[in-house]
């Protein structure tokens, strides 16, 4: 993407009702506004709000707002000018329950209040496979401390991937610690059983995944204690 499109969308980000860009001081300074009353001031209403992690161009996030319209949906992504193709959507399509946050994951405890969510989806994360790079897993151990932070007692995660390093990482890790696996498919367009919304909705890049024949993964998990 050219610096000049990346520019006119940031500018275009600003104008948008369903974009929220807190400056990190903001939000390690605990002036961020939203933090806990994001269905009081943001959605307007108390349905479940439901989390995209690493949300991308916001494909996900977009297609779960529209297939389930009485919960609230919030996309995440440091890079704005992805998740720009979302929020412009769901503005030209009048969808009201989905609203995106630029900010890193790292922050996520700064942005949401303990048991404001009730449910995380983590899909087609960089599944950093390289050893020093484990710390940036979005499932290792210190971002499911973070996660069971803001989840709902009965709070779930999905993990959606076409990575069978990570899907396999993360399914060692839940087992290990004593995590309760839910569900657990590795290749979820071949085997049967999957909820709705794990084929029903693809991204860009699953479709290409799909294309190249790669198997996509699916795990969905509580997070008991850290």
């Amino acid at each position: 993407m050219g610096s000049k499109n990346k520019l006119k969308r940031f500018k275009e980000n600003e104008t948008f009702n369903n974009v929220i860009q807190p400056t990190r001081e903001e939000m390690v300074e605990h002036k961020f506004p939203y933090k806990g009353k994001w269905n009081k001031d943001f959605f307007k209403n108390n349905n479940p709000l439901v989390l995209e992690l690493g949300c991308g161009k916001g494909e996900y996030s977009v297609g779960l707002a529209k297939k389930y319209p009485n919960k609230n949906f919030i996309g995440i992504d440091i890079k704005g000018a992805r998740f720009w193709r979302g929020a412009k959507t769901a503005i030209e399509e009048n969808i009201p329950n989905v609203g995106f946050l630029r900010t890193q994951i790292e922050l996520i405890e700064y942005a949401f209040d303990v048991n404001e969510v009730d449910e995380i989806w983590i899909t087609f994360p960089d599944p950093q496979i390289k050893y020093k790079r484990t710390k940036h897993r979005m499932t290792n151990k210190a971002f499911l401390k973070r996660y069971k932070t803001i989840l709902k007692p009965d709070g779930v995660v999905n993990l959606k991937t076409d990575s069978e390093f990570m899907h396999g990482y993360t399914l060692g890790l839940l087992h290990g610690a004593g995590h309760e696996v839910l569900y657990a498919n590795h290749d979820v367009y071949k085997l049967g059983g999957s909820p709705e919304e794990v084929t029903e909705i693809q991204t860009f890049y699953e479709s290409q995944y799909l294309e190249q024949d790669k198997a996509i993964t699916y795990i969905r998990f509580k997070i008991n204690n850290v």
